[in-house]
């Protein structure tokens, strides 16, 4: 599944994979996509988030759109999901920059109605107990 948003003369998008039960995420848009941060979250679990150096040292503040948007679809994930986050607009504008929080909550919201409509019935995997595990 692909969601987008255009605002402000750029545009976010969100391609969602599913992997058995478990969702990877990737968000990206604006003159350089790329992959700035990678965060981690379960229904059940906190959001932890990894950022990636950017080419002049510091370090990549994409996990802002990714946590946005983790936190609107954290109640509704049937299993495990990755999201990454990169975003780059050339000579972003500080209207741009406000912008991106209405798109973040706008590609969450896609992807929690797309949630709440998608079946993830998918068989559990199956584990030997101690007694049957053969050595």
């Amino acid at each position: 599944m692909k969601f987008s948003i255009t605002q402000e003369n750029y545009t976010m998008d969100a391609k969602v994979e599913v992997v058995g039960k478990d969702l990877f995420i990737e968000v990206t848009g604006g003159d350089n996509p790329h992959i700035g941060t990678v965060t981690t979250l379960t229904k059940d679990t906190e959001l932890q988030t990894v950022r990636f150096p950017s080419h002049d040292g510091r370090f990549h503040k994409d996990d802002v759109l990714a946590v946005r948007i983790g936190k609107m679809i954290q109640a509704s994930l049937p299993g495990s999901c990755t999201i990454t986050a990169g975003v780059h607009v050339n000579h972003i504008s500080k209207k741009q920059i406000f912008a991106s929080s209405d798109m973040s909550k706008n590609l969450g919201q896609q992807i929690l109605d797309w949630l709440e409509k998608t079946d993830f019935d998918s068989s559990d995997p199956i584990y030997y107990s101690d007694m049957e595990n053969p050595k």
